[in-house]
């Protein structure tokens, strides 16, 4: 138990709305608007690409050009805490059994039911699947 004494101090937390992430892009990249958008280890935002190792953050809210620049010089706008739909692969189609369950980044627009023996990174949930494509959240 703490021996602070609470009483009269209050704390003005600084927050932020969970929605909208603005991300430190990875030397190299150009991730195009509306496209899946993936941290890597060392934490900056790439395209979704087929690889092991990215973390799925949201969609890209704007075209981003880092292609001469080094990790962190620009930023990126992602939209998070919706659910995106994405191309449905045409080899390994996400179907109805995979409803609730993860998907997987087959590229920066493209999702797949499995993860290709583990050679492709978790996208995110799948919350509908139609004629146009999975709604992954």
């Amino acid at each position: 138990m703490s021996s602070i004494n609470l009483v009269g101090r209050d704390r003005n937390t600084p927050y932020r709305d969970k929605g909208m992430l603005n991300v430190p892009v990875a030397a190299g990249e150009v991730i195009p608007a509306g496209f899946i958008v993936v941290v890597n280890a060392a934490g900056y935002a790439e395209l979704g690409t087929a690889a092991t190792g990215l973390t799925y953050i949201g969609r890209a809210e704007e075209f981003v050009d880092n292609t001469d620049g080094l990790n962190g010089d620009v930023s990126i706008l992602v939209k998070t805490d919706k659910a995106f739909q994405f191309a449905n692969s045409s080899t390994d189609p996400v179907t109805q059994a995979s409803f609730g369950k993860l998907c997987y980044i087959a590229n920066g627009e493209t999702v797949a039911e499995t993860d290709a023996s583990g050679t492709l990174s978790p996208a995110g949930i799948v919350v509908g699947i139609d004629q146009d494509g999975v709604w992954v959240q």
